[in-house]
This record gives C-alpha cells, sequence and structure tokens, in this order.
C-alpha cells in the first residue's frame, strides 16, 4: 500500500491551526510511501494532574496520524474521506518531559474501513504507548 499522490507536510500541518491538533503542539514530521510520523511536545498543556504525559494526549496523537493517513490513502480522494470507528491505546511508559514520536502504518486498507497500527515513543525509542485506529471511509458531503 502507498500514499495515492505524494505527502504535502506544510499542508498537513496547515489543518492543525485552531483546532485540537494544533493546540497541543502535533506536527507531522515526515511521511513514507505508506507511513505517517508526527511529534508532541511532553509539557504541561499534554500532562495529566499528576505532571505526566496524559493518557488522552497520545490519542489525540495516534488517532490524528492515523486519520491523515488514512485520508491519503482513499482509493477516490475526491469523493470519499475517512472518519474513526474505534481506537485503542496501552500505555506502556509514562513521560514527564521533552518530545514523543508517533508512527503511523496501515494494517489493512480497504474499500470501506481501513485499519492502522500507531507506535508512541519516546526521545530514547521506548514505547510510550500502542494504538490501533479502525476507520470508516465515508462519502464525503456535497457542497
Amino acid at each position: 500500500m502507498a500514499f495515492r499522490a505524494p505527502v504535502d507536510l506544510d499542508a498537513l500541518n496547515a489543518l492543525s491551526a485552531g483546532n485540537l491538533v494544533g493546540h497541543l503542539g502535533i506536527v507531522i514530521t515526515e511521511a513514507g510511501e505508506d507511513w505517517l510520523r508526527g511529534t508532541m511536545p511532553v509539557e504541561p498543556r499534554t500532562h495529566q494532574p499528576f505532571g505526566l504525559l496524559h493518557g488522552g494526549a497520545s490519542v489525540v496523537l495516534a488517532e490524528s496520524l492515523g486519520s491523515l493517513a488514512g485520508g491519503l490513502s482513499v482509493i477516490d480522494p475526491e469523493r470519499f474521506g475517512v472518519v474513526g470507528l474505534e481506537i485503542n491505546a496501552n500505555h506502556i511508559r509514562g513521560e514527564r518531559t521533552g518530545m514523543v514520536t508517533g508512527t503511523a502504518r496501515a494494517v489493512h486498507i480497504g474499500r470501506t474501513t481501513q485499519v492502522w497500527d500507531i507506535r508512541i515513543e519516546n526521545a530514547r525509542g521506548k514505547p510510550v504507548c500502542v494504538s490501533r485506529l479502525t476507520l470508516a471511509v465515508v462519502p464525503k458531503p456535497a457542497d
């Protein structure tokens, strides 16, 4: 599986302005033929009350990466987009500072559904969270 068109990182990051993704400081940093990578700072805006990276913030990073990658993988992107159906996350390691990096890779790209694995690591390459995202491929609304 490869993305349907070249990945424009600037355009993907522009989609994040003024919404939760941008508020959390998530930046899409790299793309391969079939994977998408992004970072998120571990700081007060992504902490839970005890000073650790909030699990919900990790899930936002995972769903953002998987959904963006899913949109890049839709067979007919003029007519179809993706929406999340289900996401799960296993939180493996706590982080207090630094940057985490997530990488989304396709497990299944179908006509009506997609499944993505997202692995989030700390700066030392140790796993922080592993997530699986299921997307529905749906018609885009008519203008």
